[in-house]
C-alpha cells in the first residue's frame, strides 16, 4: 500500500502541468494512474537453505538452516526510457550449530555454514536486513541501457555468486550497447561492493579481505585486510558472434591492485537432429599494477611483479535431454592467480560449486559434467573432478594450504513453472577427499578435504 501511494505521489508530479490541470481532467488523470499502477512491479523472493557439513574423524561438524525474504518495487518506464528501483532483503538463523566456536583441534573457524548469515557476526541470530539494488536505468537505442547505482554484477570475475542467502552486489555505473547483430559493448566503473555473507556496502579496498586472507608468499598470515587502497574498478568488454562462434574479450582494471585481460571462444556445430558438438577455450592474463594495495609489502592484497596465466578448455556433446563436458584447466607457476573471493565465482570451465581456485599457481584441474533434463521442470547433475594444487607448505604458489583434492557434485533440481509466481527446490551433495600430502596436519583438511555436505534450497519468486 505504501509503495502505491508513494508511486500515485510521483505519477502526479510527473504528469501534471499545475493545478487546473488536475481539475479539468480528472478522468483521464484517473486513467494513466490506473495505467501506471498496472505497470508496476513489486517483485517478491523467499529463500529456505538448509546446509549441513560432516568433516573426517573428531573435527567439527556444522549445520545451518536459514530463510530469507527480498521485498522489491520497479517503477514503470519513465518517459519511455526511465525505470527506478531497489531490493531489500531480511533473513533469520532459524537453527544452527555454534557458529561462532572455532574447530577444538584446528583453531579454525566455520568455513560454510557462516556463509548464510553476517560473516562478520557469526554468533547473530537476530533477524538481518539488508538493502540490495537501488538503481535507476535508462534504455536507448533499441536494446541498449545504462544503470547507475546498486545492482547486481554480470561479468566473469565480479558476479552474484548467489550460493547462499543473498548474493554479492555492487555500486556504478554500468552500460551495455546492442545496436548492432551479433555484437555486445559493456563497460562499468564501480565504487562499492555488497559482498553475499555481508551486510553492508564497502570500498573496493575495504572489501578485500572480508573473507579468509590465508598467507602471504613467505607464509605468515595475510595483513591485506583493512589495509587495501583501491579507488575503484573499471571494466571493459566487447562480446561478438562470428558463424556459430561467441567471442568474450574482458580487461578488468583494478586500481593500484592489478589488471586481468580474460578471452573466451565458445562453439557449437550441429551432430545431428537437435544434437551438438561443444567446444570452449579461456585465456586469463593477470599482472600486479600500483604497489598492489599498499606501500607496505606485508600489507599489499597483491605484490608488484606477481602474474600469473590461466588456460582452460572444454568438449561436449548436447541433446535434448542429455549434456556431457569434459574440462580442463591450467594455472601455470608463473604467480598466483589472484581474485578477491568476496567479488565472484571463478569463470572458469573446471569450476564446481563450494570450492574455487583462486589463490593458486601451477594448478592442473580435470573435471567431467553430466547434466540430465528429462523435462522443462527437472534437471539432475553429477560432476567428478582431480585438482593437482602445489604442496601445501608451499606458500608462493598456495595461498590457502589447500591439498590437491577429487571432488564430486551431485545434484538434483525441480522447478514449478515460469517466473513469476514459481518456485524451485534443489538438493545437492559435495564430496572432497584429499589426494596430496597433510602432513598429518589438520589445518590442512579441515572443512578443505575429507569431507561432505549437503545442501537443501528452495525458492520462490513471486
Amino acid at each position: 500500500m505504501i509503495g502505491r501511494l508513494l508511486a500515485l505521489g510521483l505519477m502526479a508530479m510527473l504528469t501534471t502541468n499545475g493545478s487546473a490541470a488536475w481539475a479539468n481532467q480528472p478522468d483521464t488523470l484517473t486513467a494513466k494512474q490506473q495505467r501506471w499502477l498496472g505497470r508496476e512491479r513489486f517483485p517478491i523472493r523467499a529463500r529456505s537453505f538448509f546446509m549441513a557439513t560432516d568433516n573426517q574423524g573428531d573435527l567439527s561438524d556444522a549445520y545451518a538452516w536459514g530463510v530469507g525474504v527480498g521485498l522489491g518495487y520497479q517503477t514503470p518506464r519513465l518517459f519511455n526510457h526511465l525505470t527506478v528501483g531497489g531490493t531489500v532483503f531480511f533473513s533469520k538463523n532459524l537453527l544452527s550449530s555454534d557458529l561462532a566456536a572455532r574447530d577444538s583441534q584446528t583453531g579454525q573457524p566455520n568455513r560454510y555454514e557462516i556463509g548464510l548469515f553476517d560473516g562478520q557476526n557469526p554468533g547473530n541470530h537476530a533477524m538481518l536486513s539488508r538493502l540490495e539494488e537501488l538503481y535507476a536505468q535508462y534504455v536507448f537505442g533499441k536494446k541498449s541501457w545504462v544503470t547507475v547505482g546498486r545492482q547486481l554484477p554480470r561479468s566473469p570475475f565480479i558476479n552474484p555468486q548467489d550460493g547462499r542467502m543473498s548474493p554479492t552486489f555492487v555500486e556504478g555505473i554500468v552500460l551495455e550497447w546492442n545496436e548492432r547483430p551479433n555484437t555486445q559493448i559493456h563497460a562499468e566503473y564501480l565504487t562499492r561492493i555488497a559482498p553475499r555473507s555481508t551486510l553492508g556496502w564497502y570500498t573496493i579496498g575495504e572489501s578485500m579481505g572480508l573473507y579468509p586472507v590465508g598467507v602471504d608468499a613467505t607464509g605468515k598470515a595475510s595483513q591485506y585486510a583493512g589495509n587495501t587502497q583501491s579507488a575503484g574498478i573499471t571494466q571493459l568488454a566487447i562480446t561478438q558472434k562470428v558463424g556459430k562462434v561467441v567471442l568474450q574479450l574482458w580487461d578488468t582494471h583494478v586500481q593500484n591492485i592489478f589488471n586481468m585481460i580474460y578471452a573466451r571462444a565458445d562453439m557449437g556445430i550441429p551432430a545431428g537432429k537437435k544434437r551438438q558438438v561443444v567446444a570452449g577455450l579461456q585465456l586469463a592474463r593477470q599482472w600486479a599494477v600500483g604497489n598492489g594495495g599498499n606501500d607496505e609489502s606485508a600489507k599489499a592484497y597483491d605484490q608488484p611483479g606477481n602474474r600469473s596465466l590461466i588456460f582452460s578448455g572444454r568438449v561436449g556433446y548436447q541433446t535434448t535431454r542429455w549434456t556431457s563436458y569434459l574440462n580442463a584447466t591450467r594455472i601455470t607457476a608463473e604467480g598466483r592467480y589472484l581474485m578477491p573471493r568476496e567479488w565472484g565465482r571463478d569463470p572458469f570451465y573446471t569450476f564446481l560449486m563450494r570450492e574455487k581456485n583462486e589463490g593458486f599457481g601451477d594448478l592442473t584441474a580435470v573435471n567431467t559434467n553430466l547434466f540430465f533434463t528429462p523435462t522443462s521442470r527437472i534437471k539432475a547433475e553429477a560432476s567428478f573432478g582431480y585438482y593437482r594444487l602445489p604442496d601445501v607448505k608451499n606458500s608462493v604458489l598456495n595461498k590457502y594450504g589447500m591439498p590437491s583434492y577429487t571432488q564430486t557434485n551431485l545434484s538434483f533440481t525441480y522447478r514449478s513453472g515460469n517466473f513469476p509466481n514459481s518456485w524451485d527446490v534443489q538438493l545437492l551433495w559435495v564430496l572432497k577427499t584429499d589426494v596430496g600430502n597433510t602432513y598429518d596436519n589438520n589445518r590442512y583438511v579441515y572443512n578443505r578435504v575429507g569431507m561432505h555436505q549437503i545442501n537443501l534450497i528452495l525458492n520462490y519468486r513471486l
